[in-house]
Formats: structure tokens, sequence, C-alpha cells
């Protein structure tokens, strides 16, 4: 969302499960099962067209899908690849999935969603998530 704020053209790859479109302002989403060989195939499509592709998963998860940076960008050599997964691609919470309620503990930030001696209660809007 932060980057279409920015101005920059996004557009948002979920599963279709996931796909939600309260979050989605001046952004353009589309619903894939990349577990498919059509959504892989759509995917590298896309990619195609891109310049920057940002995703989110545990070291291993694209490759194994098909869409690893030596695929994509074999298909597109300008082709910014990030990764912003939760606990970064090596260390010893890299192949744990993470949440954004899971990030803002482990950071101190739920420590100050308290009163006195009561344990934190949840923030009404999670912080943590990169896009």
């Amino acid at each position: 969302m932060l980057l279409a704020d920015f101005g920059a053209s996004v557009v948002r790859v979920e599963k279709p499960a996931a796909f939600n479109a309260d979050v989605l302002t001046r952004q353009r989403s589309l619903a894939v099962d990349i577990k498919s060989a059509d959504g892989v195939a759509l995917v590298r499509r896309l990619v195609q067209q891109a310049d920057v592709l940002i995703e989110p998963f545990r070291p291993g998860v694209m490759e194994r899908l098909g869409l690893g940076p030596d695929t994509l960008l074999g298909d597109n050599p300008r082709l910014i690849y990030a990764r912003l997964s939760g606990f970064g691609q090596q260390g010893e919470h890299a192949a744990q999935a993470g949440h954004d309620i899971n990030y803002l503990a482990m950071a101190g930030v739920l420590s100050e969603f308290r009163q006195n001696n009561e344990a934190p209660r949840f923030p009404v809007n999670l912080l943590g998530g990169p896009c």
C-alpha cells in the first residue's frame, strides 16, 4: 500500500481465499493460485512487464513454486527481485512463518500497548506488514 501511496503502479497477487479488497486502495489486484501451473505461468507473464517484485515468503518457498530469482530474472533481466520476509533469509528464525503480531512482540512494541501491569492489548491497527 505504501508504494502505491507514493505513486507506484502496484499489482498485488494473492491466493484466492486471501483476497481482501478493503486493503487494496490504489492497487490493482489478482487472485492467483501460485501453487498451480497456470498460476505460475500467469505470474511469470506479469513479471516480464514488471520493474520490481516483492515477495514475503520464507527462504526457498518461491524456488519450490518455480518463481525464484533465477527463474524470474531469466524471464526479465532488469527485474529488481526483493525479499521482505518477516525474519529475513538467514538466521535462527528465518525458516519460521511470521505475522505482524509476532514482529511487534519480538521488537518489544507490544509492551507499549498495556496499562500498569496488565498483559499487552492487541493494537487496533497492526503496523509490521512491509507492503
